[in-house]
Formats: structure tokens, C-alpha cells, sequence
């Protein structure tokens, strides 16, 4: 019955038309809000919130509250939704390095079966390394879940709980086997540095759900940033207040320069600043009305004074309930961790990241970005597993999805997973043939992402890849970033065709002029 029930959710990617038409829309951006009145405000109101702050960002107080519904902008530039939203938030977990969808979610009968011969691909293919070594089966054991019977390795066997609510796209394509240039493509939409990270967009899009959370949060792999670090979740030429904030939750200051830790700050010596600081901006203001670079370095003064008093509590897990944290894989807390790369930190790191997610989105975060390895370097604490999969992806795989199972486990048992889209994806895939035996080389032709929750069509596989998963069967209709892109602003009720902004002469937007809402993810 299961595999009945799988061979009815497999769905082929229809044949679509290549040729897009390039859309050139006029740019919806409209004049900023003015400025508040900083001369005007009530002086008791302001010292008593500023007082709570410390340091430069405490400042922010002295013009947070002249007036409450200028504090910080809850719309953003769509005011009125194209088309009725299924979704009102985004998290979007990103494997850097490259994960394999070969050894985790997509299985190949026909690699067990020619395990060790010589790789043919029928055509000449360029490898980034040396990896056309003999077919490769992977290194786990592949079974059954749920009721749609969906085959998943057993490294990510915590999710055999969840595909039942997920949507599986075996055919992503990308362009380029080039980590950087690949990680920008699924992060900002093109591969070159200078465009919004799709956190920015929709930020810019839809505002705030909050007045005391950035809009757009990034968590980035405990050991740092991936390729290309802050570029993936930079605003570009968006509005600067529409880029990522990034938090370390694992760290004692899990947001750099939040708060000052300097000995010599007195309450006189910020009053002063505070009074010297009003009086430079009035003066600039008044010379510059309407310069939006002020707004935005205003509005994260008002921002940073706000999160000193509510992000603490975020972190705080002490509410959390022993179950919660287990289920997170936090019950091993201050544990020494090994110099090698293992599961049980992989859990805890990882883990840690998917619950502040959640306790983020229940304050009002919008978009939320978390991210799996760092950038290159050796031993590998990421997933570019030229060496060896099994070593590399084993605890990195179970590490994630202990924590991904949990984070949607626990949105849907308190509502939130309906009106909440979750993306995983990674910059490519690797190859079906070995590299050194026991490694795999990088595969931008073919990879997996999946969807679930907000608006997706639960329980499915769609757009298979060929039999050894080098390439999608149907090769002329690939699904690519665009269109995953196009579907996730579809959910959250936009048009992306519609979603421009003039740029260097150009209708800018996330999906460049590409791009069309996946139907058969729509539930």
C-alpha cells in the first residue's frame, strides 16, 4: 500500500514553454515615511527607555517614541497582497557546502545495483575535481516513511515522521559547480554578488510582524558564515533596514554590538551623547529633508533600543519544557565536544538554532534564515564531501534533521506551520560517480530541495531525476531557483512578476526575468 500510495504522489514536472517573456514593471517604491519629529518628544517618556539601554545603541531611545505609529513601519511596499496569502512567514534552511540528494533523499536503485563499475554518462562531462570515479551507491541505508511511503536514507530517518506534510523537487538545476556563485543563486537569485538575499525581498515586500524583532533574522553555522558570508543576506540596493540580522544563539552576546560592555559609560556621558546626537540629526534633516539613509540609521537605533529589552527573553530557553528540549537535542548541554566532526554536537548546534526559530517567528520574525556548515576548510565542518560522505554527512545530516524535525513537529502542534512556508535547500548537488573512492564530486545539474507547511501540497515527489540522479529525466522542463522562488512570494500572496524595483535602469526583482509558480505544490 505504500508504495501504491508513493507511486501516486510522484509527480512529473509538465512540459513548459523555455522561452520566458522578460516583464518590465515600474517599481512600486514609494516616497519613505517622514521622519519623526525628534525637537518634539516627551522628555520623560524618552530618559525613562533610554535608561534602560547601554551604550551607542541605547541611544535609540531618545527618538523611539515621539510617535508610536512612526516607531517602526509595519507595512512594506506591497500594502495589498496580489492575491490572497497561504503564508504570513518564511524559514529557509541552507546546507552550505553542498548536500548530496543523492545519500539523503533522493534513492537510485541503479547505483546499488552497478556499485563499483566504471561511470558512463553518456556525454562528456566537465568535474569540478577528479570525480568520474566508478558508480557510487551511497554509504546508508534507504526505507520507507509515513503513508506516502516516501524513501529517505536513514541519517535523516528523524523526518520519516514529518514527509507526510512534505513536498520533495527532485529536479532543481542550477548553473555553475562554483560554490560562491551557486550560493548566491539560491540565496539572492543571481549568481553574482550585488543583489537583496530573498529574506531582503520579502522583508521589503511585506514589512514587519513586530515592532521589536528585526524583520529578517539569519543563523548562521556556529563556526561561521558560508561562502560568501553577509552577501547572501544583504539588503543590495533595498532598503538598508530590509537586510538580515545575524545571530549566533550558541555565543554569551548572541548579537554583536547590541549592547556596549565598556567601563567608561556613565548615564551622564549617554545623556550627553543622546543630546548631541539629536542635534546632529535635526541639523542634517533639515538640511536634507526626506534623505532616507537618515530614516533607515534611525529606525535601527529605534530597532537595537527595542531588542535590548525583548531579545534576552528570546533566548532565555529556561520555559522550555524537558521534552521541548530533548526533542531539540538539548539535553546535552556543556557537554565537551570532540575535535571530530559528530552527531551529538551537530544536534545540539543545529537544534538550538531551529528552536530560537521558532521562538522567533512567535514574536513576529517574518523570514528566517539558518544555515548548516561554514565556509571551506580542513578537517570539514560543512557539506562539500569530496573526501568522504559517510565521515562528513552521517553526523551533519542527522544533526540537521533531528533539529528540522523537531522545529516542524513542534510549529504544527501549535498552529503555526499552516500560515508558515519552510524551505530547505543547499547550492547544488554531487555526483552519482566516486571520488577517491568514498567521496563525491560536485553536481550542479540535478539536486533536492523540499517544501512544507503555509499553502504546500503535503506528501508528494516531484520532477524526478534520471535513474542515477545526474540530471532531471525531463531535461528540457528543469525546476530552477526561479521558480522555487516564484512559488514561496506565491504563498505568501505575491505576484513576483510584480515585485520590481529600478535599478541602474532595470525593473529589478528576485526572480530576474524568469521564473513560474510550481502549481503542483499548491495544495
Amino acid at each position: 500500500m505504500m508504495r501504491l500510495q508513493c507511486e501516486r504522489n510522484n509527480i512529473h514536472a509538465p512540459a513548459r514553454n523555455s522561452d520566458r517573456q522578460h516583464y518590465s514593471v515600474k517599481s512600486d517604491t514609494t516616497n519613505p515615511d517622514p521622519l519623526p519629529n525628534i525637537s518634539n518628544m516627551p522628555m520623560n517618556r524618552r530618559d525613562i527607555l533610554a535608561s534602560a539601554g547601554h551604550g551607542f545603541s541605547g541611544l535609540a531611545a531618545s527618538i523611539m517614541l515621539s510617535e508610536e505609529s512612526n516607531a517602526i513601519s509595519t507595512g512594506g511596499i506591497v500594502e495589498v497582497v496580489h492575491h490572497p496569502a497561504r503564508a504570513k512567514r518564511v524559514i529557509q534552511l541552507f546546507m552550505g557546502g553542498a548536500a548530496s540528494h543523492l545519500d539523503l533523499w533522493d534513492y537510485k536503485p541503479f547505483l546499488e545495483e552497478h556499485h563499483g563499475e566504471p561511470s558512463d554518462f553518456g556525454e562528456h562531462i566537465e568535474a569540478f575535481q577528479n570525480g568520474l570515479g566508478p558508480w557510487m551507491k551511497s554509504p546508508f541505508r534507504f526505507a520507507p516513511y509515513g503513508e506516502c511511503g516516501k524513501l529517505l536514507s536513514n541519517v535523516v530517518a528523524p523526518l520519516g515522521e514529518c514527509v507526510d506534510d512534505m513536498a520533495f523537487v527532485h529536479n532543481v538545476a542550477g548553473k555553475t559547480g562554483v560554490h560562491s556563485q551557486a550560493t548566491y543563486l539560491q540565496a539572492t537569485g543571481f549568481q553574482r554578488p550585488g543583489f537583496p538575499g530573498v529574506g531582503s525581498w520579502v522583508s521589503y515586500a511585506l514589512g514587519t510582524l513586530n515592532e521589536n524583532l528585526p524583520t529578517f533574522v539569519v543563523l548562521p553555522d556556529h563556526r561561521g558564515y558560508a561562502s560568501n558570508g553577509p552577501k547572501n543576506w544583504g539588503s543590495a540596493f533595498l532598503p538598508a533596514s530590509s537586510q538580515g540580522t545575524v545571530i549566533f544563539p550558541q555565543r554569551s552576546n548572541p548579537i554583536a554590538d547590541l549592547n556596549a560592555e565598556s567601563s567608561f559609560l556613565t548615564p551622564a556621558s549617554e545623556a550627553d551623547g543622546r543630546q548631541l546626537l539629536r542635534s546632529l540629526n535635526q541639523r542634517y534633516n533639515n538640511e536634507r529633508p526626506g534623505d532616507s539613509r537618515l530614516q533607515a540609521r534611525l529606525r535601527s537605533y529605534e530597532l537595537a533600543a527595542a531588542m535590548q529589552l525583548t531579545a534576552p527573553e528570546v533566548f532565555d530557553l529556561s520555559s522550555e519544557t524537558e521534552r521541548t528540549l530533548h526533542m531539540y537535542g538539548l539535553d546535552r548541554v556543556g557537554t565537551q565536544w570532540p575535535s571530530t566532526i559528530n552527531a551529538p554536537e551537530e544536534m545540539e548546534y543545529f537544534g538550538r538554532k531551529c528552536l530560537i526559530a521558532r521562538r522567533l517567528l512567535e514574536r513576529g520574525v517574518r523570514f528566517i534564515q539558518i544555515w548548516s556548515g561554514n565556509d571551506n576548510r580542513h578537517p570539514r565542518r560543512n557539506w562539500d564531501s569530496h573526501e568522504n560522505i559517510e565521515r562528513d554527512h552521517g553526523p551533519l545530516a542527522m544533526g540537521m534533521a533531528v533539529g528540522t524535525a523537531a522545529l516542524l513537529k513542534d510549529l504544527k502542534q501549535r498552529g503555526l506551520l499552516e500560515d508558515t512556508v519552510v524551505l530547505w535547500t543547499t547550492e547544488f548537488g554531487r555526483l552519482p560517480s566516486s571520488q577517491g573512492g568514498v567521496g563525491r564530486d560536485h553536481n550542479p545539474f540535478v539536486f533536492t530541495n523540499w517544501l512544507c507547511g503555509g499553502g504546500v501540497r503535503p506528501g508528494i515527489s516531484y520532477g524526478p531525476s534520471d535513474e542515477w540522479g545526474y540530471k532531471p529525466l525531463d531535461r528540457e522542463n528543469p525546476t530552477q531557483v526561479y521558480d522555487i522562488h516564484a512559488t514561496i512570494l506565491h504563498l505568501l500572496g505575491i505576484d513576483h512578476k510584480r515585485l520590481t524595483v529600478r535599478h541602474d535602469g532595470i525593473d529589478r526583482r528576485l526572480t530576474d526575468v524568469h521564473g513560474h509558480v510550481i502549481d503542483e505544490l499548491l495544495a
